[in-house]
């Protein structure tokens, strides 16, 4: 995200769940599908008041923003898209993370099932929230991967929109919404927000599955960076990937520094926030978020 309207109105609130929250409502996804769940279009006016309230005084917040942020980041997103479901929206959860089993074999989960009340219908949310990084292929053309090289854009898009969002089909999940009291046709709907990261020193075309406005940053590998590049950076430890980055002390260039010499050595993808001063906010805000990987990736990623 730049220094726009919505992450200036993200970067305000000081409470990080909270802010994580904000930027959930605000931003834009990686995959474009006439299935694409949109939370603009159903929350009300007053969100962001709700959600200063919530900033000012946390105790008034929903339990599940109180409690501290799980380690695995996809389980910490479900977290914060429920609360966007049930407190922001006011919808009803039929039912979160239902297993689909058949003869004592899990055959998949469903996400969120969910009465949408301003269009009164039941709805079927499959959701993720994704980084990936573009590997050039020559042409201008990239194949997306995630950080650990398992995951990729083109991959996870077609599963997400032509297997998981339509689970509901199967028998078995007819029989489980059946014994759950859940009758009649359900609306699949799809949330993929995240970053594209394209590479810093070769340009890629943007991948053509993906919306004009998605969120970008950029990567590059430990060998080419220099101690000069990272003054200003941070590094960026999960949950904080969600959203943008801000702090009211300066970054410390020791810090970034030994990061970035632990990415060859730990064989793992880092992430950086490059961090300028803004007189308004008396704050550091960020300016752009980086990836940084060893030299054997994507091949010999952890």
């Amino acid at each position: 995200m730049d220094a726009s309207t919505p992450t200036k109105k993200i970067l305000s609130f000081s409470c990080p769940a909270v802010r994580h929250l904000a930027w959930l409502c605000m931003a834009p996804q990686l995959i474009s599908s006439s299935s694409l769940f949109e939370p603009g279009r159903y929350l009300p006016p007053d969100y962001l008041d709700t959600l200063q309230a919530w900033d000012r005084n946390p105790e008034s917040a929903p339990r599940l923003l109180r409690e501290p942020p799980q380690r695995r980041l996809g389980f910490y997103f479900e977290r914060l898209y429920e609360v966007l479901l049930s407190d922001l929206l006011g919808w009803d959860i039929l039912l979160k993370n239902a297993q689909i089993q058949s003869n004592g074999r899990t055959l998949g989960e469903l996400d969120f099932i969910a009465h949408n009340p301003i269009d009164d219908r039941i709805e079927h949310h499959e959701i993720a929230i994704k980084y990936y990084l573009g590997v050039p292929r020559g042409s201008h053309e990239a194949l997306w991967y995630g950080p650990n090289a398992r995951d990729r854009l083109d991959l996870k898009s077609d599963r997400l929109i032509n297997h998981q969002s339509r689970r509901t089909h199967q028998p078995e999940t007819l029989e489980l919404l059946k014994r759950h009291g859940i009758a009649g046709p359900i609306t699949a709907r799809v949330f993929m927000p995240g970053y594209l990261f394209y590479p810093l020193n070769e340009p890629i075309s943007a991948p053509g599955s993906a919306p004009s406005n998605h969120l970008y940053g950029w990567w590059a590998y430990a060998s080419e960076v220099t101690k000069a590049d990272t003054a200003s950076w941070v590094l960026l430890q999960k949950p904080h990937w969600v959203g943008p980055w801000h702090q009211s002390e300066a970054p410390q260039p020791q810090e970034s520094t030994q990061a970035l010499t632990m990415i060859d050595h730990d064989q793992i993808p880092r992430l950086f926030a490059e961090l300028a001063y803004d007189r308004a906010s008396d704050t550091w805000c960020e300016q752009r978020r980086l990836f940084i990987v060893p030299g054997s990736w994507p091949a010999g990623a952890k």
